[in-house]
């Protein structure tokens, strides 16, 4: 997970900054994680973003584009900084049944539910490599995003390679990932909601918080979620051989309801999900 955005938002006043531009409860102890939406002023969702607080003002996030880190950029008062890390860093993710097992055949930290629950985050040792351990998954496992520098890349990957051959530990890629984020109901940003886009639509209003406060709240206070025109729902393809890519548009009776965003088969149910 190495291409995805990473930076660091840090100095005096960084908490407010990112909770005036930002959907989710970042008022939580440092060690936690929040998945939250980046919305415009018409509660379009501009991008969703995962902040990891690793000290009362340190944030490090995860963002989808350039686009998200000039906004963030471009937003930022003198005291508080934007980095743009993705070139310095490496982000391995480890998921399924068995990861924490592995993981914790690594290292003498308890990594049990207990000591670090989901959306919680950790520093720790992996065999000999420093990482930021996240509790965290886009697949629907128990995992985690493995977090280090990019001098250590290799490092960590022979590290864990050479740990999980007891395990079954193979190397999957984007396909899979793809296919177990919608066996899930995961959505991707810019396939599955834009900024034309509001998070009711989306099935996303789990990601924010009561109150308001944040760009978009007012625009997004008007909208009734009982009374929506369009939204995202999961489709099943009954026949297997039947493929969709992306785009296609769904009838119902003969009539153009609407339009596939993203797809893929899933190999849970043995079924294409749309």
């Amino acid at each position: 997970i190495t291409t995805l955005k990473r930076i660091e938002v840090t100095g005096k006043g960084a908490l407010e900054f990112l909770e005036k531009l930002t959907t989710g409860n970042l008022r939580k102890k440092p060690g936690s994680i929040t998945y939250c939406l980046l919305l415009n002023e018409n509660a379009g969702i501009m991008s969703d973003i995962t902040v990891m607080r690793r000290g009362e003002q340190d944030f490090f996030i995860g963002v989808n584009s350039n686009i998200d880190i000039n906004y963030l950029k471009r937003s930022a008062p003198d005291t508080v900084h934007v980095w743009d890390i993705t070139a310095g860093t490496v982000a391995l993710g480890l998921f399924g049944p068995k990861s924490r097992e592995l993981a914790q055949s690594l290292t003498r930290d308890d990594l049990s539910n207990e000591a670090l629950g989901y959306f919680k985050l950790k520093h720790t040792y992996l065999g000999h490599v420093p990482v930021m351990l996240a509790r965290l998954s886009y697949v629907g496992e128990l995992g985690y995003e493995i977090y280090t520098t990019a001098d250590l890349a290799l490092k960590l990957w022979d590290t864990i390679w050479k740990a999980g051959a007891s395990y079954g530990l193979i190397a999957a890629g984007r396909g899979a990932f793809n296919s177990m984020r919608l066996e899930k109901g995961y959505r991707s940003y810019g396939t599955d909601m834009n900024s034309e886009h509001n998070p009711h639509e989306a099935g996303l209003s789990f990601a924010v918080r009561k109150g308001g406060g944040y760009t978009g709240a007012e625009a997004l206070s008007k909208v009734d979620p009982a009374a929506l025109s369009k939204r995202l729902t999961c489709l099943v393809l009954n026949d297997p051989q039947h493929v969709v890519l992306g785009k296609e548009p769904v009838l119902h009776e003969g009539k153009v309801v609407g339009y596939v965003t993203s797809c893929y088969f899933g190999h849970t149910i043995g079924k294409q999900l749309a």
